[in-house]
């Protein structure tokens, strides 16, 4: 017969050795589980990195794409010329900026109240012979107009221009009229 104290013994003794195996069961399980958590965390964020660099490179093609689009409208549209416009009692005075331009490649026109500069600026990066990429591009180019319109008759017989290192002054008289006194009968 076997005693209930040594029966209780082995059951004791079996279930430290069922909970020693359980335990590390449940460690292996928990250190595979561990390291498949890392392997998918890792997956994820070497995906996300992944994505994050694929935006970057579509964000940097969308704006060399933007750059040369607005580059194309730039050449394709009229841009206006930069002036300063001064009046005086008897004249008007401009001062037009067109840099890079040769006084040869600028034209100007006068009408009875109007005055129209007209310039063709060329592009920085039509300078290099080598291939090359515009960067940023904020200087004007392309064909440049300015037309003022006056108050007044312009004198166009004594306008006069002078031109030095790209600035353009102009000296527009005004057109003085006399009043005739007319009698009535």
């Amino acid at each position: 017969m076997v005693d209930s104290e040594t029966i209780d013994t082995k059951v004791s003794d079996k279930k430290e050795e069922f909970n020693d195996e359980q335990e590390e069961e449940i460690n292996d399980n928990h250190e595979e589980t561990k390291e498949k958590r890392k392997n998918i965390g890792d997956g994820v964020i070497n995906d996300l990195y992944a994505s994050i660099d694929e935006f970057k490179e579509y964000i940097k093609n969308m704006q060399k794409n933007a750059d040369r689009k607005y580059a194309e409208y730039k050449k394709s549209t009229v841009q206006t010329i930069d002036i300063d416009l001064i009046e005086t009692k008897d004249a008007y005075h401009i001062k037009a900026a067109v840099p890079g331009v040769s006084k040869e490649d600028v034209m100007i026109e006068a009408g009875d109240n109007d005055l129209t500069i007209e310039a063709t600026l060329n592009a920085y990066i039509d300078e290099f012979e080598e291939e090359a990429e515009v960067i940023a591009s904020s200087i004007k180019s392309g064909k440049c107009v300015k037309t003022v319109r006056f108050e007044n008759s312009l004198d166009l017989e004594n306008i006069t221009a002078k031109f030095t290192n790209g600035i353009v002054l102009i000296n527009i008289p005004k057109l003085i009229i006399p009043k005739h006194k007319i009698n009535v009968e």
